[in-house]
């Protein structure tokens, strides 16, 4: 039965939150499951395969953080991999400008694939985080981020990249509030503070934390440092 009504339960979420798709939205969702499923197949994109599953936890998962705060302006999605959040940002919310930051070239293969297919216009950028922030430092409104990497690291990852008075929100599974304490003292010294914590929950149970940073001083120009210092020193209250 959840497989049969996985499309109205998706539309009715939606509506809930005052979203109606058209039926060039609907359409473009539908052909976004299929070309997942049909490029799986070639490549590792994703373990949830199943379409109701992906409909509720990559497609609705993507999308719920727009109902608690406002998404505007530029938007980078850092390590992407099959576009989420960002790719039903788009769909959704077709006027936001969209930049994918994704480090393997077989994922932008894909996404560049999926964008042409769906007819949507997103700057597809095949490179890392930090080295994106040479060329794009303070200068997005909002970053998003994935199920990348542990909130130590991934914040050294993108807030360099978010713009004074922008946004930074890291989507986490249950782990988020323990992960943010860990690197609480760290994000404060890349020039953020946590503004809002958000929790929701999907059908099947699993916890969503979304946690949403607000960019209240520059950050130091040593940040970001070279991928393996992040990785092997996560930033914290006594790294340098």
């Amino acid at each position: 039965m959840r497989n049969e009504n996985y499309l109205e339960n998706f539309k009715e979420q939606l509506q809930n939150h005052g979203v109606c798709l058209s039926d060039q939205q609907l359409k473009q969702f539908a052909e976004y499951a299929q070309l997942l499923q049909e490029w799986n197949q070639k490549m590792n994109l994703t373990a949830i395969t199943d379409v109701a599953d992906i409909y509720e936890k990559h497609f609705l998962d993507s999308i719920l953080p727009s109902f608690d705060t406002l998404i505007t302006g530029k938007l980078c999605d850092v390590g992407a991999g099959a576009g989420f959040p960002s790719i039903p940002l788009k769909i959704v919310y077709p006027q936001l400008s969209v930049t994918i930051v994704e480090p393997l070239g077989k994922r932008i293969s894909f996404l560049t694939a999926l964008t042409q297919e769906l007819g949507l216009s997103v700057e597809l950028i095949n490179e890392r985080a930090e080295d994106h922030a040479s060329d794009r430092r303070e200068y997005y409104d909002f970053v998003t981020a994935r199920a990348v990497a542990n909130l130590a690291m991934l914040s050294e990852l993108c807030i360099p990249l978010v713009k004074l008075k922008g946004t930074f929100l890291a989507m986490k599974g249950s782990a988020g509030t323990k992960e943010y304490y860990e690197a609480e003292a760290g994000i404060q010294k890349l020039g953020c503070r946590l503004a809002h914590t958000y929790i929701n929950t999907l059908q099947d149970g699993s916890k969503r934390i979304n946690l949403e940073f607000y960019k209240e001083h520059v950050t130091p120009k040593q940040y970001p440092r070279p991928f393996a210092s992040i990785k092997k020193h996560p930033l914290r209250g006594g790294t340098k």
